[in-house]
């Protein structure tokens, strides 16, 4: 009894998927991961058996023939009963080298399609193109958000697609001591007084923290004890960090990457994500478990958890007044910080791990009778 959960890179599956991995170990299944970069050690050293595919992101890339050729391998060698894939290449690569194979279901997790209202029509042509055709290769599709959702019935009969609550968010074990919370404020270099926005994200073109950043004077001018902190790597940092030496911005740290994000989401204020695409951002989630109000982008995913003037604002894409006047609002006030905080926490409940879990086992048990 065989399942193969399948991403382009494994940190993929260790940031999402290590429940619905050792649900399946509890069940007696022998689980394997294919993928390629970091996280490989994490999943070996919760027992998985990881498979070395050498995935590119990037659908035309001649690496991808090679990943293809070493999974039809694959699946004339180990028998899966259930395979699940994630990321869209890896996704498209995998059910492509598994149509032929008798034994076994796919599952397709689309944690964002790439084809979107508002996005460019070469994303149509590509993204919308090659999910028609591995549709008939899918026995299940689970989408994220609302409008995937309803795209995803372009694809498939809805019989075969289910709409869950993303990947699920646990609530933290431990509350730091206000004593520890200081110590950690001090350790980044924060005032005692400070309200500290947070955005947590790849630092990449799609995430737009340049949306931010070149509004940052404004809102610092506003509101002299913001500081923000930068949670995150990626090929935009040296650009990033380019920008804000360059524009002399006061109060911006640039954090890399943490493992230690629930903890420092409980000195955080603000959390902040402005993305062109999302699926259902986790960090956003966890921001809302914290009781952290957030200020985000008119954005596919991001508006199935933030409702404006409710838990956080929606902003539209490069609207620069607004974004200033969001920030504005929640650093001067306080109690109005905390009612936000609390509606966020509220308004997340059906996202908690304990809960998606169950959609998914649901899922699972269907396709594995």
């Amino acid at each position: 009894m065989k399942i193969l959960f399948v991403a382009s890179v494994y940190r993929h599956l260790t940031a999402f998927h290590i429940p619905y991995i050792q649900y399946f170990q509890k069940c007696g299944y022998e689980v394997h991961a294919a993928g390629t970069g970091e996280g490989k050690k994490n999943l070996e050293e919760i027992n998985v058996k990881c498979i070395d595919i050498p995935f590119s992101r990037s659908p035309l890339n001649s690496q991808n023939i090679v990943a293809y050729k070493q999974l039809q391998q694959l699946f004339v060698k180990e028998k899966f009963n259930l395979v699940h894939v994630h990321t869209p290449v890896a996704a498209l690569l995998t059910r492509a080298a598994f149509r032929k194979i008798k034994l076994g279901k796919m599952v397709y997790t689309a944690h964002g399609f790439h084809f979107f209202a508002g996005a460019p029509k070469l994303n149509w042509l590509i993204y919308y193109s090659a999910e028609r055709l591995a549709a008939k290769w899918t026995d299940h599709l689970i989408t994220i958000n609302e409008e995937d959702f309803k795209n995803a019935q372009k694809l498939l009969p809805k019989e075969k697609i289910s709409l869950v609550h993303g990947v699920g968010v646990e609530i933290g074990e431990h509350s730091l001591t206000d004593e520890e919370k200081q110590q950690l404020r001090s350790s980044l270099g924060l005032v005692h007084d400070a309200v500290t926005i947070a955005c947590i994200a790849e630092l990449n073109d799609n995430k737009n923290h340049q949306f931010l950043l070149r509004n940052w004077r404004q809102i610092k001018l506003n509101n002299p004890k913001l500081e923000l902190l930068i949670i995150g790597d990626g090929d935009k940092e040296r650009e990033l960090r380019s920008f804000v030496a360059k524009e002399q911005l006061s109060g911006v740290r640039f954090l890399g990457f943490r493992e230690d994000v629930l903890r420092l989401l409980q000195i955080i204020d603000i959390v902040t994500l402005l993305s062109h695409r999302e699926g259902l951002p986790k960090s956003i989630m966890e921001a809302m478990v914290n009781n952290i109000p957030c200020v985000v982008t008119n954005t596919r995913g991001l508006r199935d958890l933030i409702k404006s003037n409710e838990n956080g604002f929606i902003v539209s894409h490069e609207d620069d007044r607004a974004l200033v006047s969001a920030f504005t609002a929640l650093a001067k006030e306080e109690p109005l910080r905390k009612r936000m905080g609390q509606k966020a926490k509220q308004s997340v409940e059906p996202y908690l791990l304990d809960k998606v879990l169950q959609e998914y086992i649901s899922i699972y048990e269907r396709l594995l009778k």
